[in-house]
């Protein structure tokens, strides 16, 4: 043991000295300093600001439009109903049909309305025999009243006698006239001209004058209206962009794709002067032409009206975002190349862009791509935005 100690002292002190030489003569590695550390690129190096795709604002000329749902009625429409009782005898159309007006649609049985209006006609000449009878007899008392072989009042009798005869006549040739509208009524014409719906009764019905139910229904389809309901709200929007203007262009748009444009163009014609208190509400109307009969009442359509041009600012959706409480907010890049959040106000849709009107102005830097990343003042690098193809 003592003699493993006599040699192993000295070789620790030959170690310990030559380590503190080496130390002594920079020979051995220290920790690198920060500069060095930078130099190299370590963590300590700051990273360049993030790269962002960014759009300046310009006012674009469009042709405004306002988008709205709405349900096809008819223009005219007409329940046929009889005028008269009596038995169904025969049907004088083809169901689906068109039909003029005033053409001839049913016809009731007419017999006891021919023995009416013979009877009428019988009493009516009698009466007229009467009243002939009656004239003969004044004229005869007027010759008689200047020779005065009669009295004062036989002439006053005969001249009433005279009037009634005259009464009974008119009243004779009224009943003839009622009973030749009553069998005027067997035949049931078309009120109106337009497509005819199936018959509600068929050959032996019997039907009464008082009946509720239709013998059949005549539409009209050529033109038919557009109902709209626009809010209280938007209807005073569409009136400051329509001031001055008479008539609104109304093209409509079929089912739930763009594939369907209806060839004719309407027109917007009439607005309820009153909000309904249920809904509140405003119904518009549009007159559409309908030559070939494709719209048919009760179908639902898009109508599009079109506001005419104006001088906008447009701002790209993809580049906005809604706060939790609804509020429509953008990236703006200042003149230091800070993002900024800034809320704005929209008015309507462009395609896939917002109608802005307040919150940005012409010749603002919008960030379109690259903010989600971001905070409020940070620094960035802007880049021109090159919208897609299907932008």
């Amino acid at each position: 043991m003592a003699n493993t100690l006599r040699w192993l002292l000295p070789l620790l002190v030959i170690l310990l000295g030559g380590g503190w030489y080496a130390y002594q003569q920079g020979l051995l590695p220290t920790k690198a300093s920060d500069s060095d550390q930078q130099a190299a690129g370590g963590p300590a190096a700051s990273a360049p600001p993030p790269q962002v795709a960014v759009l300046k604002l310009k006012e674009e000329v469009i042709d405004l439009t306002h988008e709205l749902p709405g349900r096809v009625s008819a223009a005219r429409q007409s329940q046929v109903r009889p005028q008269v009782d009596g038995i169904i005898v025969e049907r004088l159309f083809e169901e689906g049909s068109y039909v003029e007006k005033g053409q001839q649609l049913y016809q009731i049985d007419a017999a006891r309305y021919e023995a009416s209006l013979n009877s009428a006609l019988a009493d009516l000449k009698s009466t007229q025999a009467n009243t002939k009878f009656v004239e003969a007899r004044s004229k005869r008392i007027q010759r008689l009243r200047k020779n005065g072989a009669v009295s004062q009042q036989d002439f006053e009798d005969v001249e009433i006698e005279l009037e009634q005869a005259k009464a009974a006549e008119a009243v004779a040739q009224a009943a003839v006239d009622l009973a030749k509208v009553s069998l005027n009524y067997t035949k049931v014409y078309a009120p109106i001209a337009g497509r005819i719906g199936r018959s509600l009764v068929t050959e032996g019905a019997l039907v009464t004058a008082n009946q509720t139910q239709a013998l059949t229904v005549i539409t009209q389809l050529d033109p038919v209206y557009v109902d709209m309901q626009l809010s209280g709200v938007q209807v005073l929007k569409l009136q400051s962009y329509v001031a001055g203007s008479k008539a609104l262009p109304v093209d409509l748009v079929m089912g739930n794709t763009d594939e369907f444009n209806y060839p004719h163009t309407g027109q917007l014609k009439f607005s309820e002067v009153t909000v309904a208190e249920s809904t509140g509400s405003v119904t518009l109307r549009a007159v559409i032409p309908n030559p070939e009969g494709t719209l048919l009442p009760g179908l639902f359509v898009r109508a599009q009206l079109s506001l005419g041009q104006q001088s906008v600012i447009l701002v790209p959706q993809r580049a906005t975002t809604r706060t939790p409480e609804g509020q429509i907010t953008v990236w703006k890049v200042d003149a230091d190349n800070r993002a900024r959040p800034t809320g704005i106000s929209v008015s309507s849709t462009h395609g896939s862009d917002w109608v802005v009107t307040d919150g940005v102005s012409v010749g603002d830097q919008l960030i379109i791509a690259g903010y989600q990343k971001l905070g409020p003042g940070a620094e960035v690098s802007t880049t021109p935005w090159t919208p897609s193809p299907q932008h």
